[in-house]
């Protein structure tokens, strides 16, 4: 009888993973023990495993996560393709082990085994895992989930090269024009960190994709019907050019007429906010010390419009910065003479 009421041994985390592993396989098989009368309860036992991975991981409201239990459980998880079959498996999973499986895939990406990221090892080796992440904003139910992965995953430099050099990467212009806001948002909020995070990288993708990309940049972002679109989207151009990784790309970007017109229309915006980051590359424009004649001939064509509309146009709260720079681009435009061809 004293055996009866002896607590089973708790699963160690590479057991953990390993039976998740087990059942994970099983499921992507469709095997015996996931059909008919048995297959919610293994689907239970599924999700509470996932559950366990992501407790060890974050730890508890009881307990911090445990280093070692967290390395031991990250060194399993890479020895085998768990990452592939719960990405594989995603789609049959209940909402709840989505999000805790999005969770896990988050955290795995910053554990440390031996000084060593082995999360990005196992990455470069299964790079089409990147490709299945990105094809998931086209499935409305899952775009949220293999969104937040793929962007944990771009943490990783090597990783983030790949999918900026993938021929899927146009795609994300569409993503981000979607419907459904929450998968527009969340499609630029991974291209976003794709363009900003490593600079290097982003400065030597752009130095040689500067013509395509920016023409889709301004016809399918700039000039979008939506509001929301047209206001990020500015935003992150200034980041982007802002940036001194990018000084050659932002040479070339504010030698164009026709980015010149999108910026000037764009700060005839209703929108405060979309004014004010269209300025922050205008100035550029304006700043220019070696302007073609295109520009500055628009720039004296609309000079008496754009002194009119700086005199009136302010920030919301006091900005010392925002004035000075102002104050350049008026004295930059007054001081322009005309070149003729």
């Amino acid at each position: 009888m004293k055996g009866l009421f002896v607590k089973s041994k708790p699963k160690t985390p590479p057991e953990v993973v390993c039976k998740t592993r087990t059942l994970l396989v099983s499921l992507i098989n469709n095997a015996p023990e996931f059909r008919g009368n048995k297959r919610e309860e293994k689907m239970a036992e599924l999700n509470k495993l996932i559950r366990e991975l992501k407790t060890i991981l974050y730890g508890s409201s009881e307990s911090e996560p445990v280093p070692e239990a967290c390395k031991q459980l990250t060194s399993e998880f890479f020895k085998g393709d768990t990452l592939r079959l719960l990405i594989g498996c995603l789609p049959k999973l209940n909402l709840e082990a989505r999000k805790d499986s999005t969770q896990v895939v988050a955290n795995l990406q910053r554990q440390p085994v031996e000084a060593k990221l082995i999360a990005a090892i196992y990455l470069e080796e299964n790079l089409d895992l990147l490709d299945t992440l990105r094809s998931g904003y086209e499935d409305t139910t899952m775009a949220l989930h293999y969104g937040g992965m793929l962007r944990e995953c771009i943490r990783h430099q090597s990783m983030a090269k790949y999918v900026l050099e993938s021929e899927h990467l146009r795609k994300f212009f569409d993503y981000m024009q979607l419907p459904s806001f929450e998968i527009a948002a969340d499609a630029m909020a991974t291209f976003k960190e794709l363009m900003t995070r490593h600079k290097s990288t982003v400065a030597a993708f752009l130095s040689k994709n500067c013509d395509w990309f920016f023409r889709d940049f301004n016809t399918k972002l700039l000039e979008s019907n939506n509001y929301i679109t047209r206001r990020q989207s500015v935003k992150l151009l200034a980041d982007i050019l802002l940036d001194r990784s990018n000084a050659a790309v932002m040479v070339n970007y504010v030698s164009s007429k026709e980015n010149l017109k999108i910026l000037m229309n764009l700060l005839r915006e209703s929108s405060k906010s979309i004014q004010i980051d269209a300025f922050h590359v205008f100035k550029l424009f304006a700043a220019n010390q070696n302007k073609p004649p295109d520009i500055v001939n628009i720039l004296i064509a609309n000079r008496a419009k754009l002194l009119r509309y700086f005199a009136d146009f302010k920030t919301e709260k006091e900005d010392e910065q925002f004035e000075e720079d102002k104050a350049a681009v008026v004295k930059a435009i007054v001081q322009l003479e005309l070149i003729v061809n």
